[in-house]
């Protein structure tokens, strides 16, 4: 274990990088065009077992859709489940737009508070909610089609977010 704080703040940085980065094992066709990944930064390991709610908030098409997943082993989310009577996909929405320059706004929202809960973890979070914007349409090798991460960075009392790959 490193002595001194550059070293260990060295190895934390490492370690999430390393989960980060894209698993070269998993084909672009295995998942959803939209994606999420959690970092827990208090333990510097993945947030596994996350419960993760994705909801098409406006668009020209279903606003409402609701999808859920829970976090893997390395805290990653590829394809969601669609929540109540609808059976549409995360990929069939987007690929049924008018066009690749058609918007829709979508939110991930992560249940931090009762995960933390169960762990003997007080989260001054009860959810993070990220809301973003998707442009294009299409499916996977289609002109228009595009890929959206939601990488989130979550501690207890802190987050941070940005455009993954």
């Amino acid at each position: 274990m490193a002595s001194n704080p550059q070293d260990r703040i060295t190895n934390r940085l490492a370690l999430y990088q390393r989960q980060i980065s894209p698993h070269s094992s998993q084909t672009m066709a295995a998942r959803d065009p939209i994606t999420c990944h959690c970092l827990n930064t208090l333990s510097g390991t993945p947030a596994a077992n996350l419960p993760v709610t994705l909801t098409l908030l406006s668009g020209p098409t279903k606003s409402g859709a609701s999808f859920r997943a829970t976090t893997n082993a390395d805290g990653r989310v590829a394809n969601w489940t669609p929540v109540g009577t609808t059976e549409e996909t995360v990929p069939a929405i987007l690929a049924g737009l008018d066009t690749a320059e058609t918007k829709t706004n979508w939110s991930v929202r992560f249940e931090v508070g009762p995960w933390y809960e169960a762990q003997g973890i007080e989260s001054f979070w009860p959810e993070v909610e990220v809301k973003f914007t998707v442009k294009g349409r299409g499916r996977e090798g289609e002109e228009g089609w595009r890929h959206y991460h939601v990488p989130v960075l979550l501690g207890p009392w802190n987050y941070s977010t940005y455009r993954g790959s």
